[in-house]
């Protein structure tokens, strides 16, 4: 009987399916980011600073392939999360990692920042059940 038991159990572990997380492997939320570089451009001052996208239990797949249970990063930044009925907007506050990528270097000016992931689809919108990172607040100085 324990035996029985131990290979039903185990057969039912199998069968389970995670829930998908998207988050923020750095910076984490509440960080202050003190800058790698620092770009100035006439008046304006931006430091450059790495950020790397987590996802589990869901694949990461480039634009344009429609394959199941994968998608691509888009990076929100001070910004609200867009109609998810509709592609995910493409501007300096919805940055878009359509080659599959999960990580970048990004320039922020100096002050506080609001980040947060968004998964799409192969064409940019996202998922029925959105994959959706919390919020960061992060300081860049």
């Amino acid at each position: 009987i324990i035996k029985k038991y131990i290979i039903l159990m185990f057969s039912v572990l199998l069968h389970i399916q995670a829930e998908p997380k998207l988050y923020f492997i750095t910076p984490s939320d509440g960080e202050t980011v003190n800058c790698e570089v620092i770009i100035l451009d006439g008046d304006t001052v931006n430091c450059e600073f790495i950020i790397k996208f987590g996802l589990s239990d869901f694949g990461v797949a480039p634009a344009g392939y429609d394959i199941p249970n994968t998608g691509h990063h888009h990076l929100i930044i001070n910004a609200p999360l867009p109609d998810f009925s509709l592609p995910i907007p493409a501007n300096e506050n919805y940055i878009h990692f359509g080659l599959g990528q999960t990580e970048t270097l990004i320039s922020l000016p100096p002050g506080k920042h609001r980040l947060r992931l968004l998964l799409g689809n192969y064409v940019h919108i996202p998922h029925s059940s959105p994959l959706i990172s919390n919020e960061i607040n992060i300081v860049v100085e």
